[in-house]
């Protein structure tokens, strides 16, 4: 896949042999919608006793928790944004990490800007294919982010009240 930044030990790195392609067929390792995920599965991956060779693409109407029996066999979960202004891949992207606990890469595809970078990290991505038509070193830039954070998010769970007040009780 072209055009994609990855963090490695929280540090995003610009990664220029990645092997995997959003298809339906080809000699690479494949990254596919739920449906035909399923069907070229055998078995023992179906189970959760073997890895898949696939990836699963997560589209916007797929539900997280449909994934729950083969989280044990993804090597990996890339989460469709058709639109920059569709969100809903923000909400599938923290189910994935909070509730159902997928420690594996989590990667936005699609229509993937500079703007939604930080953000998609705090909720959980940590692989970014940015749209074909953008500079990687730009986005790049879009994962600095914001130095301060207000809400809850997967990286930092608590929100900013309780920080400062965690601060001021471990002081005492």
């Amino acid at each position: 896949m072209n055009n994609l930044i990855r963090l490695v030990e929280g540090q995003a790195c610009i990664v220029s042999d990645d092997p995997w392609q959003l298809d339906t067929e080809g000699d690479a390792p494949l990254i596919l919608p739920l449906t035909a995920w399923r069907e070229r599965q055998p078995a023992a991956v179906l189970q959760g006793r073997a890895m898949s060779a696939d990836g699963l693409l997560l589209q916007v109407d797929d539900e997280p928790e449909a994934l729950q029996p083969f989280l044990a066999s993804l090597p990996l979960i890339a989460i469709d944004f058709p639109s920059f202004r569709d969100g809903r891949g923000y909400s599938q992207a923290y189910l994935l990490r909070t509730r159902l606990g997928w420690r594996g890469e989590l990667r936005a595809v699609g229509d993937v800007l500079r703007d939604q970078l930080a953000h998609m990290r705090q909720c959980g991505f940590d692989a970014f294919a940015v749209r074909a038509d953008k500079s990687l070193e730009d986005a790049l830039k879009g994962l600095q982010g914001l130095s301060v954070l207000y809400g809850r998010s997967v990286i930092e769970p608590r929100p900013l009240f309780r920080r400062g007040r965690h601060k001021e009780e471990s002081r005492s």
